[in-house]
């Protein structure tokens, strides 16, 4: 990063540089797998209200 806070210290600072994409790499897998897990279940109820409705029987 080109970035530096004067805060930090250059210890800190070069933790952050070496660390922050792998955290945001993993916040963003995170918010992922929390969409498809969100995703599975929102069909999967889906599937069941359809299924109980024998609206199925109309596509096969």
């Amino acid at each position: 990063m080109n970035v530096s806070i004067p805060a930090l210290s250059p210890s800190l600072q070069e933790k952050v540089d070496k660390y922050l994409p792998a955290v945001l790499v993993l916040a963003a897998v995170w918010l992922f797998a929390r969409g498809l897990k969100k995703l599975f279940w929102n069909l999967f109820g889906l599937y069941w209200a359809f299924h109980a409705l024998h609206v199925s029987r109309l596509f096969w």
